[in-house]
């Protein structure tokens, strides 16, 4: 499932991946968030996988797909939280694809996270 955070900064929105991510939560919890945040002005996201996560259903990578193209110019930031060594992997072979700037955070460095969001346009993404 994927559950909305409360505690974020202005102008960011939150999400956390638990057990089982599907189609339904995409199109039921995120998507809403998302087309919010896009109304609003551009997105920025942290996207948490804790240790609770543990994967997506077939069409919860078909939705994620979609929903990153369908929105590709509304992306500012993306801060991704979490320890799985596969995904920092994935992110830095792949994150040139990904509309705006995208950055791995550790699990425990979810408050890093969040100031990097918010952070100035010009800072150094490669700290």
């Amino acid at each position: 499932m994927i559950r909305l955070i409360d505690d974020m900064p202005p102008g960011t929105i939150g999400v956390e991946a638990v057990g089982k991510v599907t189609e339904e939560d995409y199109r039921d919890v995120l998507v809403p968030a998302v087309s919010a945040a896009l109304e609003r002005g551009d997105v920025r996201l942290l996207y948490v996988l804790g240790e609770d996560f543990t994967s997506y259903a077939p069409g919860a990578v078909w939705a994620d797909t979609k929903l990153w193209a369908r929105h590709i110019k509304g992306w500012k930031r993306v801060a991704i939280v979490s320890d799985a060594d596969w995904l920092e992997n994935s992110v830095k072979a792949f994150g040139w694809m990904v509309p705006g700037d995208i950055k791995v955070f550790e699990t425990d460095d979810v408050d890093d996270a969040k100031e990097w969001l918010v952070g100035l346009d010009d800072d150094d993404d490669d700290d």
